[in-house]
């Protein structure tokens, strides 16, 4: 596993190295000084570093990752075509099976965070090989249930098994790709679960017409034991504890319980010593010895998964105020994304009597809208990031890539709105193909670069920093998916996505403060965490230095 793979370093060594969380500049004139070097922890010494390996293998974790995605994406929406099936055969009602869906997408959504935590101690290829597993065993429970009972609670197990990728993908690009390259393989990457509510659909209407509604989630079944014999066999863990914030912070409190304890053992055998006045030792002559940490103590601790707390990582990321917005923004934009597939396969069935293999193939208009938008926006990007970062003399922060969503925010309300009464005047279809592929494109570019943001804007926190976005766009899905039918009933298409394009035009409001104060934000947040973690090891070493007076 991971955990072997590490950066032998010598006591002294461990001393004089600093690790920082913000990114800093290299110099190799810094070895030849007696300056400690300061690394940055995304580029920290490792063995078999992932970001050295060749393309072919980057490539190959690419498409794997994102086949995995890519199921996870079909698992929400391929159901839809088999619910009326599903109503019939097992004696379920219409709110059973919005209540299916909505909990599968709030669990998708929230689960991440466990794994992320998980897969910062015990690295990427467990987390995967474990939630393909889960989600394989609850697609086939699924296909052999006879209650809606066990349909509901199965399709719980299937999200949280589908859910560890939206984390662990985008961590694994972090560990094998520069934050330069991140833009266009976070594109290539996203656009696979993008193509989920287009596809799904399809594969669905197909599966149901030709065999019956078992045979959806049998085929999820095949494709998950696909991907796990992928994982297994040819996916070679990225994980290096050493640029891993998370794992640092459980390996120094480790430490210092166990040097805590050490100490006071010494402080009874010193104190012993002291009683017949002999080699008396002050706390001054202890506090001017330099603590040396053996390289053994380091070998000897080992991490297990008691150690991980989500919490306190999940609260440090929600906690800065660069990412707020951006959370919000990213919640805000799966909102709309995922209340225009629910209710424009109403409005198909209801308006143009499409049965579910044709709104399929109509909301294919919004996938390859998504996938273009998602790769190109991810390409433009990083193009964006590279200007940028030439014309700032060669220094780089993660706010220069939001510049590159401003190309796309004049478009997407005026898709939105248009959309919006293209609908409600029942017009031609063509026009409504031609509104969910510009929805569908710009609003992958905006996001696809908020998610390459999210990455940079949080170093050595990647996989926590995705399941708290995956967590925030859960909740804001599960709100879009219970309150879009009612709206859709009441205001129609037209009053429902007028003001959809007004919160999209407060969600880019929000990218904008970002990208102007962001950098304030952020570094204001980078020091006030540094201050709590330097005023906690002040602590734990007052806590070392026991009292050798004699009473």
């Amino acid at each position: 596993m991971a955990e072997s793979q590490s950066t032998s370093l010598s006591p002294i060594e461990v001393q004089d190295v600093e690790f920082h969380t913000d990114t800093q500049p290299y110099s190799p004139s810094s070895i030849l000084s007696n300056v400690p070097i300061k690394l940055d922890i995304e580029h920290a010494v490792v063995e078999d570093d992932p970001r050295l390996w060749p393309n072919t293998k980057k490539t190959a974790i690419l498409f794997i990752i994102s086949g995995a995605s890519m199921f996870a994406g079909l698992a929400a929406n391929i159901q839809n075509p088999a619910n009326a099936e599903i109503e019939q055969q097992l004696h379920a009602s219409s709110g059973d099976i919005s209540l299916s869906l909505s909990l599968f997408i709030l669990i998708q959504g929230n689960f991440p965070v466990i794994w992320s935590a998980i897969g910062e101690i015990k690295g990427r290829k467990l987390v995967y090989l474990l939630s393909t597993a889960l989600f394989t065993i609850g697609s086939a429970i699924v296909a052999m249930s006879k209650t809606i009972g066990l349909v509901i609670g199965m399709r719980i197990v299937q999200a949280s098994g589908s859910s560890a990728v939206f984390a662990m993908g985008a961590a694994t690009l972090a560990d094998i790709y520069e934050p330069h390259q991140r833009g266009t393989m976070m594109g290539v990457y996203y656009s696979a679960p993008l193509l989920g509510p287009s596809l799904g659909p399809i594969f669905g209407g197909a599966l149901t017409q030709g065999f019956s509604w078992r045979a959806v989630f049998w085929f999820l079944v095949i494709w998950g034991g696909i991907i796990f014999l992928a994982f297994l066999f040819l996916f070679k863990d990225t994980f290096r504890k050493e640029r891993s914030v998370t794992y640092q912070n459980v390996l120094n409190s480790r430490l210092g319980e166990q040097q805590s304890s050490e100490a006071k053992d010494e402080s009874r055998n010193i104190s012993k010593s002291e009683v017949g006045g002999e080699n008396q030792t002050t706390s001054k002559d202890i506090e001017a010895q330099r603590t040396v940490i053996p390289a053994s103590a380091i070998k000897d601790i080992k991490l297990s998964i008691t150690d991980v707390n989500p919490l306190p990582a999940y609260l440090s990321i929600v906690g800065r105020k660069n990412n707020v917005p951006i959370l919000i923004a990213s919640g805000f934009t799966l909102g709309l994304t995922f209340s225009i597939t629910y209710t424009s396969a109403r409005t198909l069935s209801m308006y143009y009597d499409y049965d579910a293999l044709m709104t399929g193939l109509v909301l294919l208009a919004f996938g390859v809208g998504s996938v273009m938008g998602s790769i190109l926006g991810g390409r433009w990007s990083d193009r964006t990031l590279t200007r940028l970062k030439a014309a700032n003399g060669g220094i780089s922060f993660p706010e220069m890539r939001l510049e590159s969503t401003k190309i796309a925010m004049l478009w997407l309300p005026l898709s939105v709105i248009g959309y919006a009464w293209v609908c409600q005047e029942q017009v031609n279809i063509a026009a409504v193909c031609v509104m969910l592929f510009l929805i569908g494109f710009l609003s992958a570019w905006i996001y696809t670069i908020t998610l390459a943001y999210i990455v940079d804007a949080n170093t050595g926190r990647s996989s926590m920093a995705v399941a708290a976005n995956s967590s925030v766009r859960g909740l804001f899905a599960f709100v879009a998916a219970e309150i879009a039918v009612p709206l859709q009933d009441t205001i129609g298409d037209g009053g429902l996505y007028t003001i959809w394009a007004g919160v999209m035009v407060v969600v880019e409001c929000m990218l904008l403060l970002v990208l102007y104060k962001g950098r304030k934000w952020r570094e204001a947040s980078v020091e006030r965490e540094k201050q709590t973690v330097d005023a906690k090891q002040t602590i734990a070493r007052s806590a070392l230095r026991p009292d050798y007076g004699v009473a």
